[in-house]
């Protein structure tokens, strides 16, 4: 259930890493038997669902993926070409998130995972999301894109770190207000989760390793597996909706499930983990 949940929100603008919160609270809730370890290890798996996820993106994106490759080459021989410039621009927009993240990790492990602060950044950045997205497009294409915007989405990325902002939701957000279109916004997006998700990967499986936890290491595998089936369904959806309509629903959604939190917190004084 934790992959299902994991794969078909990895990449949706609703935030993944709260969904994988709220799955456990809600299981816990419900009395159903649980694995249990520490917030550590839990972060672990939650990392090895999203490098699952991200296998969808490669398997999706993999013309763009190519021309990365490309891009590299040509960086190496030091020769300005469009596929350069694509791999210098999601370098840029990657590095904030990778410094933040390695800098306050355990904050985000011990601190910020709860369901009020969940509640609270799914509304807000909801309506954030509406916002942007009323914005006039632009650009439909990465070779149109300048320094300027690439470093805008990238800090706004590093809001992601908090559970409920989602990460790819501020991406598109971040995208939308520099005047990306939808589609180009949810791709450069999603493009940007290679990097960022395979950074994670390699602190999750240093988190792995030393936990020395077999069964936690096998569990990882499977859900990673499952996420990406989950995943790659939600991307090809995605997509196709982004060519027609816009953001709303993905809006309408966080709007929702942020209140219903929010009376579930304050009206009834539900408490997670309690």
């Amino acid at each position: 259930m934790l992959s299902v949940v994991q794969g078909v929100t990895e990449f949706l603008p609703v935030s993944s890493s709260a969904h994988l919160i709220l799955a456990r609270d809600l299981f816990a809730a419900l009395g159903v038997p649980m694995w249990e370890g520490s917030q550590a290890d839990e972060l672990a798996l939650d990392i090895a669902l999203h490098v699952g996820s991200l296998g969808a993106i490669l398997l999706y994106f993999w013309r763009d993926l190519a021309q990365l490759f490309v891009g590299l080459a040509d960086a190496v021989r030091l020769k300005g070409t469009a596929a350069s410039r694509m791999l210098v621009l999601l370098v840029s927009a990657t590095l904030p998130i990778l410094v933040v993240g390695f800098l306050i990790k355990d904050v985000v492990t011990f601190m910020l995972r709860s369901a009020e602060i969940i509640a609270w950044t799914t509304i807000i950045f909801g309506l954030l999301l509406y916002v942007a997205d009323r914005r006039p497009e632009r650009e439909d294409d990465i070779g149109q894109m300048n320094f300027r915007q690439v470093i805008v989405i990238g800090l706004a990325q590093c809001l992601a770190l908090i559970p409920g902002v989602s990460r790819s939701g501020i991406a598109m957000t971040a995208g939308r207000i520099v005047g990306l279109d939808r589609q180009l916004s949810a791709r450069f997006a999603l493009l940007l989760s290679l990097p960022t998700i395979a950074g994670a990967g390699l602190l999750g499986t240093i988190d792995l390793y030393r936990a020395g936890d077999a069964r936690l290491t096998g569990e990882a595998l499977m859900g990673g597996f499952l996420a990406f089936i989950a995943a790659w369904i939600a991307v090809v959806l995605l997509m196709n909706w982004l060519k027609r309509f816009s953001y709303t629903p993905f809006v309408f959604y966080r709007l929702a499930l942020g209140f219903f939190l929010l009376v579930l917190i304050y009206g009834f004084g539900w408490s997670p983990g309690s």
